[in-house]
């Protein structure tokens, strides 16, 4: 027979797991799913990058990569400046060859145009760290701005470009980066879909 008092106790007993089971569900929830070797990339272009852990994937040679957006930006080298601005203690015109002086990584990221292609690559460039640290932001700053010399503008969270492979590449699979895939600096975004990789970058702004 229930009682009032054993309602209440197990109303807080469900109440106790839901609180102990939930915060596990989410988590799995965020698991990626771990692709094999060989994954049909036929099927790798209707996935969300999100939710796919990329880590055994073959490389894909750049000539089957595939291109979205403008292909043809014309960026004279000689004049090209890379310009951090906004919320920052030291704004910042770089030229290429200083971003090329600046410490490199090289990080293996997927982006998928939804419907149309996937492209596992290996990129180099400059981290948004080393970056921003140049040109030191101000406290209150929080997100960051990448736009493109053809108006395209992606706005990051600063806490996301800590915990994720998102920085600016100047080359792909060893190679200088083609004019068609946004030389001289394309954003590299992990986890997002290819219309969010902005290419022909020319300014940071800080905000």
């Amino acid at each position: 027979m229930w009682t009032r008092r054993k309602f209440i106790k197990f109303s807080f007993l469900i109440s106790l797991c839901g609180r102990i089971i939930n915060p596990i569900g989410e988590v799995w929830g965020k698991t990626k799913r771990l692709l094999p070797k060989g994954f049909p990339r036929e099927e790798l272009k209707n996935m969300n990058p999100e939710e796919v852990d990329n880590r055994n994937l073959e490389v894909d040679p750049l000539r089957s990569f595939g291109t979205m957006g403008p292909t043809d930006v014309v960026v004279d080298i000689r004049t090209y400046r890379l310009k951090i601005t906004g919320k920052v203690k030291d704004p910042l015109q770089l030229t290429y060859n200083e971003m090329l002086e600046l410490h490199a990584i090289t990080e293996t990221v997927l982006l998928i145009c939804p419907g149309f292609f996937s492209n596992n690559g290996r990129w180099t460039g400059v981290s948004f760290k080393t970056l921003l640290k140049k040109a030191g932001t101000h406290q209150q700053a929080e997100y960051l701005d990448i736009k493109g010399a053809y108006g395209k503008v992606v706005r990051i969270s600063l806490k996301d470009i800590d915990r994720k492979r998102i920085f600016l590449a100047y080359q792909v699979n060893g190679e200088v980066l083609p004019q068609k895939h946004g030389f001289p600096l394309r954003l590299v975004y992990e986890g997002a879909y290819g219309y969010e990789w902005v290419k022909y970058v020319e300014e940071l702004v800080v905000t």
